[in-house]
């Protein structure tokens, strides 16, 4: 029986052409080797298995070579390329900094380099991890690798660069090596599948790269792994179980619940995954992954980031047409939230549940303006085909309401304002108005304000307020005895809610002055900043309805403090308050050496 080798390395690169995803780092050592311009010191640095050690192997393997190809390439056939493959060469010398990173260590390996190659030019020093020495090894080591022999080389391999002292890096050629794209990685699992005779769904390759995470030996690692449970043959059922891996259908159904407002299926879809084993907070961070992956996909610029196959790739462009930006900008910040405050939780499910249950209660107005106004389609198709996916109520609501009486005010032209949603039919505008026009205000200004300025207006029209017609209905004159009256009611309403606001409204009293004009009068202005943040908008809405008039405007002031006399509080100020009055007290005082104390 043969004994195993794994993929990792029984498919090393031999040589820079077969080095996955560092192009622009095989091109650079391979124009140096070429034109002769070697340095004495490289530091590879960058994330785990990119291939750091891999490229300084091959590099010293080329540097020592006989007969260096055309390519800048190692030949392989040599002595020193097959001493080297056979990992018995003497002058490439591969250490750890990890277990030999003190000073003595570094004395030892600096009497080494003393000694000159007995086969090649060059003697290489491969040291991997260097990060891990000492500060007094790396500066016990900073002379030789200043000043080295003629033939020694040092390559230095790391993953955390910023662990180097900086006068390390400045004698260094400093060379980054890139995370591995996920295409990448995929092409070469299929290549070694093809050599190993292994079959393979390439979504099954698609998950063992994203997983890997850019880096080629997990993913030839995760491959030996998921072979061994498979056998010759690798799917994609088999890979998400091997890994314990939610599957993508799984985000699919929970967002399509979300948006179908079923919170009920959403809870017990998330059910189904706990019994299976999986983590809460795995989820968590998966669904909010699996949102921006459909936020990503809504842009054509933006559709590169998509890192997934072909099958999943269309499965997120059917459903990120169902969805609109806004109700995924909503959902990230819900799942934000609940992932900033999961560990915090005592109930960690529950937690994710109340998470789920927000993701289906998103206003539907979300849903409906990415509908109307985002949708790139939405002017050339027909207003049936628009708001198909909106219930009858929801298509009503999104029209502006006004009474009746101001819509026979409205030229012909203005009766049915045009929306990008479509004309309205006859028979979805109320038979009777609402009961008060002021109360639809708030929530329909914008869709009036879209209405209005989509209709062509005459010259007359031009630059006239769109809200004019609506604010005349409500102008009732009012007294200050009225402005009291309803003032005093709306402080006694907030007692028990706002003790504080309540007893600071009744305590201010408003004055009704010249053009609607109400003043109210604060003593600093800290009480302004609480009246406008805490109750000026209710105030302001009760004071509509009760008065029934919006013509008014509070404007809340400070109250100039009254001029006192300054006070004398210390000896000398009285003193020279006394001076002040009666100049001959100065001449007491010098004339007998007197202290005001």
């Amino acid at each position: 029986m043969d004994n195993f080798i794994v993929s990792a390395r029984k498919y090393r690169p031999e040589t820079f052409a077969s080095v996955v995803g560092q192009p622009v780092i095989t091109s650079t050592l391979k124009n140096a080797i070429r034109s002769n311009h070697l340095g004495h010191a490289y530091l590879f640095c960058g994330p785990r298995g990119v291939g750091k050690t891999t490229c300084a192997r091959i590099f010293a393997k080329t540097i020592n070579c006989a007969s260096i190809t055309e390519e800048s390439e190692p030949c392989n056939t040599c002595e020193s390329c097959v001493s080297f493959n056979e990992s018995r060469a003497f002058n490439i010398h591969e250490l750890d900094a990890a277990s030999n990173n003190s000073v003595d260590d570094i004395r030892n390996l600096t009497e080494q380099v003393r000694i000159p190659p007995q086969v090649g030019k060059y003697s290489i020093y491969i040291i991997d991890e260097v990060h891990m020495l000492s500060a007094q090894a790396f500066n016990a080591f900073l002379k030789t690798l200043e000043e080295p022999p003629a033939h020694a080389v040092f390559i230095l391999a790391t993953t955390e660069k910023h662990k180097i002292i900086p006068t390390i890096l400045s004698r260094c050629q400093i060379f980054d090596f890139n995370r591995i794209r996920v295409d990448d990685i995929v092409a070469y699992l299929e290549f070694i599948s093809e050599k190993e005779g292994v079959e393979y769904e390439v979504d099954a390759f698609n998950i063992i790269a994203l997983k890997a995470d850019g880096a080629m030996r997990d993913a030839l690692s995760i491959f030996d792994q998921t072979v061994s449970f498979s056998g010759k043959s690798i799917r994609y059922e088999d890979v998400i179980r091997n890994l314990n891996i939610l599957d993508y259908d799984y985000y699919f159904r929970i967002t399509e619940a979300c948006l179908g407002e079923q919170a009920g299926e959403a809870l017990m879809i998330f059910d189904e995954l706990l019994e299976k084993g999986f983590d809460e907070h795995n989820f968590l961070v998966g669904l909010s992954s699996h949102m921006r992956d459909l936020l990503v996909c809504q842009d054509p610029v933006t559709l590169k980031l998509l890192e997934v196959g072909a099958g999943i790739r269309e499965k997120y462009r059917q459903q990120s047409q169902a969805v609109s930006q806004q109700w995924l900008y909503q959902a990230l910040d819900i799942l934000g939230v609940a992932d900033i405050s999961y560990k915090a939780s005592r109930n960690q499910r529950l937690h994710v549940e109340l998470a789920l249950i927000k993701l289906c209660n998103i206003p539907v107005e979300s849903k409906k303006k990415v509908l109307i106004h985002d949708a790139p389609s939405a002017e050339n198709d027909p207003p049936e085909k628009k708001i198909t996916d909106l219930p009858a109520a929801e298509k009503q609501s999104s029209e502006p309401v006004l009474p009746e009486q101001e819509m026979d005010e409205l030229p012909p032209d203005e009766q049915r304002p045009a929306t990008s949603s479509g004309q309205q039919k006859p028979g979805s505008v109320p038979a009777s108005p609402p009961p008060h026009p002021r109360k639809k205000i708030p929530g329909t200004v914008p869709s009036i304000k879209d209405a209005l300025n989509g209709v062509g207006r005459t010259g007359d029209e031009e630059g006239e307020d769109p809200y004019r017609t609506i604010r005349q209905v409500l102008s009732n004159p009012f007294t200050q005895d009225d402005l009291l009256e309803k003032w005093n009611e709306y402080a006694d309403q907030i007692k028990e809610e706002k003790p504080r606001m309540s007893s600071s409204l009744k305590h201010h009293i408003p004055s009704l002055g010249d053009a609607l004009q109400i003043e109210v009068t604060f003593s600093n202005s800290s009480q302004i900043e609480d009246f406008n943040r805490d109750i000026k908008k209710d105030l302001v809405s009760y004071l509509e309805d009760a008065l029934q008039n919006t013509q008014f405007k509070i404007i809340p002031v400070v109250q100039e403090p009254e001029k006192k006399e300054n006070m004398l509080y210390t000896s000398e100020e009285k003193y020279n308050h006394m001076i002040k009055k009666n100049p001959n007290l100065g001449k007491l005082k010098e004339r007998f050496n007197l202290d005001f104390e």
